[in-house]
């Protein structure tokens, strides 16, 4: 079996694999189970960005990781990463700070990623890259003669058209994106999405879902991420007589329980959240002193003014919010930003009455899915989930709202916590169903097949010249003094 080569912007520390709550190591935990190589930052910044990476075997895998210098940390990463990139593709193009700059920058970061992985590839390696920091390592690497089976998975939204051809940019990384052997997607929404930018956007031929564009063929398709959940269910049962749950139970003295997990993102619609369990309060007052909102946020991007500014609108609601409700012995909203083990959060999500995943836009988001999986079957709680999130386009018996209208949360919150038990158990048997059928195991079996069906003859070589070209072209833009 060919070795298979995972790429990411990140590659998590053993240590912090323990902080997942759903993250890439989880998702990757079967097809890591071959014989692999694993290339990515390490999330240490130097003075400058590594030329060559420091080796670490793990048993059968071996992780390869590189320094990036501050000034590619900031152009790359906060820049165009996380300012540009990240904004655009949840469709907030209020939020798009364009630095031509932070393209270079964005550019050169790839172009170092590939010339670091370059000598660690074998010819009949498989290349797994993962998502939007990483478009351009495509093109790099069939620029530096790499012939092998290429795929690349996008793990957040990918927008209209008319939404991604706002970015200046736009064409080339479409381009870049052609350069892939397969392109993958959470839904058929975000691959329609990205067809239809192809053919507006590039001089490419689209068909059946293939993209022909510079010599290269490339392959659309959409493979839902998802969990491990008979093994998620099983951590969540033992969490469940854990102190850490036996303290929040105590603490709860017979309340019942709604939780939300989400990293501090703008993206995650938040301050409806608050606002919903806010008006759920104000609106419906058999809630009154029976119920507790836990909401654990942990800080992310700390570098990004949008996230410092919607931390302070947050801390600034959820007083507000337990200022005019809570009462001597009841606290409404608890609300946490340090991160919380991903063993004890499946705990807390069997405890919970609600899980409440109100995101404006998202890639999948597996959160939704460890709560279902969390759940006792016998009195399984209710997922109340936005309908823009990419698990809403399975996880239809869900109460599915609309995260910018604030009373439709607070009214789901009232309907999930007066819902009984028959209706309950019945919506939980077909969700979790499907959670069991868009497993982990089976993303990366069914991508994998599609990226070990390409043929690595695909016409490389007619190819080379024009790709070759056209990067030169770009270089020509972007660096009139590069050589």
């Amino acid at each position: 079996m060919a070795r298979l080569v995972v790429v990411s912007n990140r590659v998590p520390s053993i240590a912090e694999r323990g902080q997942q709550t759903g993250g890439l190591a989880v998702a990757l935990e079967d097809a890591l189970k071959r014989e692999a190589l694993w290339f990515g930052w390490s999330g240490r910044i130097a003075e400058t960005t590594s030329e060559a990476p420091t080796m670490t075997p793990k048993g059968r895998i071996t992780i390869a990781t590189i320094e990036l210098g501050q000034e590619d940390y900031q152009r790359f990463y906060v820049g165009f990463s996380n300012s540009i990139l990240w904004p655009l593709l949840h469709y907030r193009l209020g939020l798009v700070d364009y630095v031509r700059e932070d393209y270079r920058g964005y550019r050169t970061v790839n172009r170092r990623f590939a010339s670091a992985l370059s000598p660690l590839l074998r010819p009949d390696d498989i290349v797994w890259v993962h998502d939007y920091h990483l478009i351009p390592l495509g093109t790099e690497l069939r620029r530096l003669g790499h012939a092998n089976r290429v795929g690349f998975f996008l793990h957040i939204p990918f927008p209209p058209g008319g939404v991604f051809k706002a970015l200046p940019c736009a064409s080339e990384l479409l381009s870049d994106l052609a350069a892939y052997d397969i392109v993958g997607f959470q839904t058929l929404e975000d691959r329609g999405n990205f067809l239809d930018s192809m053919s507006q956007l590039t001089d490419a031929t689209v068909r059946n879902g293939t993209v022909q564009l510079d010599g290269n063929l490339a392959k659309a398709v959409a493979i839902p991420v998802g969990i491990d959940p008979d093994r998620f269910a099983r951590l969540a049962e033992r969490s469940a007589r854990s102190e850490y749950s036996h303290r929040l139970r105590e603490s709860l003295a017979g309340r019942k329980l709604i939780i939300g997990a989400d990293r501090l993102d703008y993206s995650k619609g938040l301050i409806n959240r608050f606002t919903g369990f806010s008006q759920l309060i104000e609106r419906f007052e058999q809630h009154r002193l029976k119920v507790s909102y836990l909401q654990i946020t942990p800080r992310s991007r700390k570098d990004v003014s949008d996230y410092q500014s919607l931390k302070r609108s947050l801390d600034r609601l959820a007083g507000k919010i337990n200022g005019s409700f809570a009462e001597f012995d009841w606290v409404p909203l608890r609300y946490m930003t340090k991160a919380m083990p991903r063993n004890i959060l499946a705990g807390f999500y069997r405890l919970a009455n609600v899980g409440l995943v109100t995101p404006f836009r998202d890639g999948m988001n597996l959160v939704a899915k460890e709560f279902i999986a969390a759940q006792d079957p016998e009195d399984p709680g209710v997922l109340v989930l936005s309908q823009f999130a990419g698990a809403a386009a399975s996880l239809d018996e869900a109460l599915q709202i609309n995260p910018h209208d604030t009373e439709e949360i607070a009214e789901a919150l009232h309907s999930a916590l007066m819902m009984p038990i028959d209706e309950r158990r019945a919506r939980w048997t077909s969700l979790i169903a499907k959670v069991r059928s868009d497993s982990a195991a089976a993303w990366s079996q069914r991508f994998l097949a599609e990226l070990e069906n390409e043929r690595a003859a695909r016409p490389r070589i007619a190819s080379a010249v024009t790709g070759e070209r056209r990067v030169q072209t770009q270089r020509a833009t972007l660096m009139p003094n590069a050589t």
